[in-house]
Order: C-alpha cells, then sequence, then structure tokens
C-alpha cells in the first residue's frame, strides 16, 4: 500500500500521523518519512493518562485504565505514542504504564471497586479500582479471583452482560470528581462520562463531545426530551436523566451532578446564542 497522490486531510485524534512516522494503516493516505505497523499493549496501571506530548507535564487528552488495549506506533524516551484500541483515540502514554494485553472478563461496573489479597472482605486492600478498569479473572460466589487479587462480584460485571440502562451507569456517577481527560469513576470530563456509561451498556462511543454529537438520531424540534437523550453546547455534553433533568460531568461545579436543564441553559445564555446546538437519541 502506498500514497500516490497528495496526503489527505485526517483528524489528529484518531489518525496516528506526525511529522516523521505514521500508522503504517494511513499509508494510502498520508505522506510520512516512516511507517510502522502498531504493536498492542495493555494497560498495566490501574489508570495512565493520554497526553498531549511526551511530558508529564502535558495536557491529558484522555485516559487508558487498567486492561484496556494502547496500540503502540512510537517509543522514545520513556514514553509510546500510539491511540487507544476502543476509540482510537491518538496520545503518549507513560511507557512503564503499559504491559501485556488482557483477555478481559470483567468491568468495574461500581464506581470504584477494591482489589483484595484474598478473598475476604476484611483482607488487605492491593488497590483502589475505578469504574471501567477491565478484569480477567474466574467468578465464584462472592468474589472474582483474579491473578493479582480478588474483586468483590457486586463491583464487577461480566463483559458480555450489557447494562440496560447507560442512563442509570451515569448516576452511579454523581458526585465523582470533574477531570479534564478523564473517563473513570475517580474523575471524568463531560465526553467521558457519556463514553463510559455507553461502553457499559454494549455501545461504542467515541471520545469527543463534537465526535459523540453524530451518535443516534437528531430529536424533532418542540419533540419532548426522554431519559437517555443526550443533549450537547459548545464543547460540552450531557444525558437527560428525565425530560426535565441533565445529568453531566462539569467544571462549573466540577463533579457529575443532575441539575435542571433549564439552568444549564441560562448558565450559557450570556456566552452564546444557541447554547443547546444539538438533541440526539440513541
Amino acid at each position: 500500500m502506498r500514497l500516490t497522490g497528495p496526503s489527505r486531510r485526517i483528524d489528529p485524534r484518531i489518525h496516528a500521523a506526525r511529522g516523521d512516522i505514521a500508522d503504517v494503516a494511513l499509508a494510502d493516505r498520508v505522506f510520512a518519512p516512516h511507517y510502522a505497523l502498531p504493536l498492542e499493549h495493555g494497560c498495566a496501571a490501574v489508570s495512565a493518562p493520554i497526553r498531549a506530548e511526551p511530558s508529564l507535564e502535558a495536557r491529558a487528552v484522555s485516559e487508558l485504565l487498567r486492561g484496556e488495549g494502547f496500540a503502540v506506533v512510537d517509543v522514545a524516551g520513556g514514553w509510546a505514542w500510539g491511540y487507544s484500541l476502543h476509540d482510537h483515540y491518538v496520545g503518549y502514554v507513560a511507557l512503564d504504564a503499559l504491559g501485556t494485553p488482557l483477555a478481559a472478563t470483567h468491568r468495574v461496573s461500581a464506581p470504584a471497586g477494591y482489589l483484595f489479597s484474598a478473598p475476604d472482605i476484611k483482607a488487605p486492600i492491593v488497590a483502589r479500582l475505578p469504574m471501567g478498569v477491565l478484569l480477567a479473572g474466574t467468578s465464584g460466589d462472592a468474589f472474582l479471583d483474579t491473578a493479582e487479587g480478588f474483586v468483590h462480584m457486586r463491583h464487577v460485571r461480566a463483559l458480555d452482560d450489557d447494562e440496560a440502562d447507560y442512563t442509570g451507569v451515569a448516576e452511579r456517577l454523581i458526585g465523582a470528581p470533574y477531570r479534564w481527560g478523564g473517563r473513570s469513576g475517580d474523575g471524568l470530563d463531560c465526553s467521558g462520562l457519556v463514553q463510559t456509561a455507553l461502553a457499559a451498556a454494549g455501545i461504542a462511543a467515541p471520545r469527543d463531545s463534537d465526535q459523540q454529537a453524530a451518535l443516534g438520531e437528531e430529536i424533532a424540534e418542540g419533540e419532548a426530551l426522554r431519559r437517555g437523550d443526550l443533549i450537547f453546547f459548545p464543547g460540552h455534553v450531557g444525558i437527560m436523566a428525565d425530560e426535565a433533568t441533565l445529568l453531566h460531568a462539569n467544571a462549573f461545579w466540577m463533579a457529575t451532578v443532575a441539575e435542571p436543564l433549564d439552568d444549564v441553559v441560562a448558565r450559557l445564555a450570556p456566552a452564546y446564542m444557541q447554547p443547546v446546538t444539538a438533541r440526539r437519541r440513541l
């Protein structure tokens, strides 16, 4: 495969192409001095920021959770550059946060769960696992038995056991702190909340709010809102809990909250002529 014409414009958030190297899958669309075949790794840390640049001081653009896959295109200076396998989001991850891929069987479904050293709630705690972390283990009566320890079955859900109500998943995260780039029970941004809730219901969603605005179908003008509808604002998104209440992770409250949609619109109205940019139904 080779480029036979000019490079095409691509979205750098989801296409791994830099000035010096690119994913070989993009060889028919972009020119690069070098192409690389991505190598699959798994996140071995409880969580790891995906950063815009290879620096601890760089802005986090997303988050990789334990057990999730990351395709490495390039490695330099202790940083892996590539993309997360679940949404293809591109960025830099500390190399020491990555390990071998995990054949996950379960996902942490509670806002957080504990990894115990033994199948006993009084046993020492090895780690705190936020919602979204993937695990590989064998189900028991009370605990999931993993290679690293034991997690109570009330805190996990089998990967093939999709949640029936993604809005209910978002409601479990009320009170979780707002964190730019976050997408776990330990902290989320607005689109991270939506992506996490939908993933628990078996619905794949892109990372950013402008990308998520393509999900579902536009709600007709004048049609009443209902539970589960996605409401989009300039650079923001939330989920309707009912016809009048918005669930969203936001920097105003610095938390995931449920509040009247009208209050959110009124807060944004001084800055935007059209606070609500889209209403979508899955």
